[in-house]
């Protein structure tokens, strides 16, 4: 019995010690150039798209980046977050956890126009979903870790609902490579042959801007659906 309470601290040091490490940079990270876009605090560095600041349907809460529904209830406007900075090569690593049923993505080279009422008509998408239960999880193509109704994942890597999955995004001179809990699901190159196919096999081929700006914001898509991103940084390359 005596060992109990020592190793009982150890367990609570080690959850603190894990607590600690999501939205921060380790001594490691900081020195090969890593930036936070989330601190785990505030809001500052985005905005919901089109608009000067991020609206109150985006909120933090425990660490994390949430669309609330409660203060949507309550008549707060919708609408995708989006970087204020605008990005072409980099890594890009986060965490997301969806709701039961849930659906949203990150979507990336935003272009912001008004001329494009939403971020998803120039910018290509990871998705985000619980595959089990919303419905476009029974579509190919649709699921976590695709490259959003161009490319499917080589593997399902996703977590069940609940649960947070790591997601790391490299996209170099238009290579674009995509990791979910460490397997990778998607590799193509935005222009290339490859990707001109499946561009027209895609809901998007007729979408003029899309997929054609080689820089611009990273969006957290507000689908309806609660979700929670949080341990967003970003190496630029």
């Amino acid at each position: 019995m005596k060992n109990i309470v020592p190793v009982l601290a150890l367990s609570l040091i080690s959850l603190t010690t894990a607590a600690q490490q999501i939205n921060t940079l380790t001594a490691k990270e900081k020195k090969a150039g890593w930036k936070l876009l989330f601190d785990g605090t505030d809001k500052a560095g985005w905005h919901t798209y089109l608009k000067s600041e991020a609206t109150a349907s985006w909120q933090v809460q425990d660490g994390a980046l949430t669309t609330d529904e409660a203060a949507k209830k309550n008549g707060a406007e919708g609408g995708d977050l989006v970087t204020n900075d605008e990005y072409e090569n980099y890594e890009l690593s986060l965490e997301w956890k969806i709701s039961e049923g849930g659906n949203s993505g990150i979507i990336f080279s935003v272009h912001e126009d008004p001329k494009f009422g939403a971020t998803y008509l120039t910018g290509p998408e990871m998705q985000v979903l619980d595959d089990a239960k919303h419905p476009d999880g029974k579509i190919t193509k649709h699921n976590s870790g695709d490259l959003y109704d161009l490319k499917k994942a080589v593997s399902n890597a996703a977590k069940p609902v609940g649960e947070w999955n790591k997601v790391r995004i490299l996209k170099k001179d238009g290579h674009l490579t995509f990791w979910l809990n460490g397997t990778k699901t998607v590799e193509t190159t935005i222009g290339s042959a490859e990707w001109k196919e499946m561009l027209a096999n895609s809901k998007f081929k007729n979408w003029k801007g899309f997929g054609e700006y080689a820089k611009g914001h990273i969006a957290l898509q507000d689908h309806g659906d609660q979700v929670w991103y949080r341990d967003i940084k970003i190496l630029v390359l």
